[in-house]
């Protein structure tokens, strides 16, 4: 009997994915742990592999849809001696009732044509073009739109149940809209002010900014992710920003010669690797900080995991170093380098950026001086590097030239008071100073 493949739950947190690619095609043979398709889901792109043997029979979804529901059949498989054609033709069926709802679309102008006479036709119709246009939904099924036509829509008031998509596979695109705007435009006119208000945060393109020249870019699911993650965590996590200037030349000199040291072993130290060290040790030291907000409770962690700011061509993720505390230093640069490698690849794994106690993220290689990082929730700190650079620095009492970094502390400060935060900065700042601390 033909089996239907779902869309894989491929992390926690997962409600629906992107089925980026096909790597198979109808009629293909396929056997248990063959990669089948890949994809997007809102950290990474991962590969969806076979269970079972048989013949790709019907391939449901096609590559580039979005939104496709977790558990939802994306392909037909049939068994070892069944008849593919006929797996092909029963997996459809849900096509085959789908051109029947346009006789329904059609009934109404027979109801319009003996009310009025030929001539006043053309004039009872553009009110009803979208919603007699669209064939009659199943209760429950999914719209099929893009993004941005479902931002416009929701910006204008236009239900996309009333529109019927002329891209792929029905789907909705912009074009669409601008079809149903001449039509719904005359009775929105007055709730136009209104509806400004509830999407008040989102200011669409006017159509000053849209005769730019320009081109429309699809979110992935990442960047999505990443908007709606920030979006609230500003909205919601009450920031508290602690600066605290670092001298880091006794690093640099240490850095220097770990890495004579281990260069017979093919490993190289960043100083970013160094600062994973420092940040986990200074969490281990002021628990205080080590913590994440729950709501009427708080979590304390006795381990520091620590997530590292990656920047991808999709977006940023933030890959962890579990136990960064107790690792030396070479074991994080080593798993550093591995994980940064597997994220901008897209093949991180859910374990591998799932979690993290507090997040670093360092912007110093761009040349930034200074920045305040949003937070990660439910972590309850992270920590914003800049460049390191030449400055004048008091050291003993005397005016010298110095390597000296900007590093900030953004705290939760419904879990963190801004004292236990400042312990943080400084023993943050005593441990890069100190390198060889973090070595004992």
């Amino acid at each position: 009997m033909p089996i239907e493949l779902k869309m894989p739950a491929l992390s926690p947190t997962m409600e629906e994915g992107t089925l980026s690619r096909w790597l198979v095609k109808e009629g293909d043979t396929v056997s248990s742990g063959d990669i089948l398709a890949e994809i997007e889901t809102d950290k990474a792109t991962m590969e969806f592999e076979a269970v079972d043997e048989g013949t790709i029979a019907k391939i449901l979804v096609a590559e580039g849809t979005d939104g496709v529901k977790v558990g939802a059949p994306i392909a037909i498989l049939a068994g070892e001696g069944e008849d593919t054609s006929q797996a092909a033709g029963s997996a459809p069926k849900a096509d085959t009732a789908a051109p029947a709802p346009p006789k329904a679309a059609a009934e109404p102008k027979p109801d319009a044509t003996p009310k009025s006479p030929p001539p006043q036709a053309p004039v009872e119709t553009p009110p009803a073009p979208a919603q007699a246009a669209a064939p009659p939904r199943a209760e429950g099924e999914r719209i099929k739109a893009s993004p941005l036509a479902r931002r416009l829509a929701e910006a204008q008031g236009i239900d996309l149940k009333t529109i019927q998509g002329s891209g792929p596979g029905g789907r909705i695109v912009r074009a669409d809209l601008g079809k149903a705007a001449g039509g719904a435009a005359a009775a929105p006119a007055a709730a136009t002010a209104p509806q400004a208000a509830p999407a008040s945060h989102l200011v669409m393109p006017g159509p000053m900014e849209q005769a730019i020249p320009h081109e429309e870019v699809k979110l992935s699911n990442i960047r999505k992710t990443i908007a709606r993650r920030l979006t609230e965590a500003k909205q919601q996590v009450p920031h508290i920003y602690l600066t605290v200037d670092i001298q880091l030349d006794a690093l640099l000199k240490l850095r220097a010669e770990l890495n004579a040291g281990l260069e017979p072993r093919g490993i190289k130290l960043s100083v970013n690797d160094l600062l994973i060290k420092a940040l986990a040790q200074s969490l281990i030291e002021v628990p205080e900080c080590n913590v994440a907000f729950a709501g009427d409770h708080m979590l304390k962690y006795s381990r520091a995991d620590i997530s590292v700011a990656v920047s991808i061509p999709a977006g940023l993720i933030t890959p962890i170093i579990a136990n960064a505390d107790t690792k030396s230093v070479s074991a994080i640069s080593t798993e550093m380098k591995e994980l940064a490698g597997l994220a901008r690849d897209g093949k991180l794994q859910p374990q591998q950026y799932q979690g993290g106690t507090a997040s670093l993220s360092n912007m110093g290689m761009y040349g930034i001086k200074q920045f305040e990082a949003v937070i990660n929730p439910p972590q309850g700190m992270i920590m914003a590097i800049g460049a390191g650079e030449k400055r004048p620095y008091v050291i003993n009492d005397s005016l010298q030239v110095a390597t000296v970094m900007s590093a900030t502390g953004s705290f939760d400060h419904r879990a963190i008071d801004g004292a236990d935060g400042a312990k943080l900065m400084q023993a943050f700042k005593r441990l890069v100073e100190n390198p060889l601390g973090m070595l004992a």
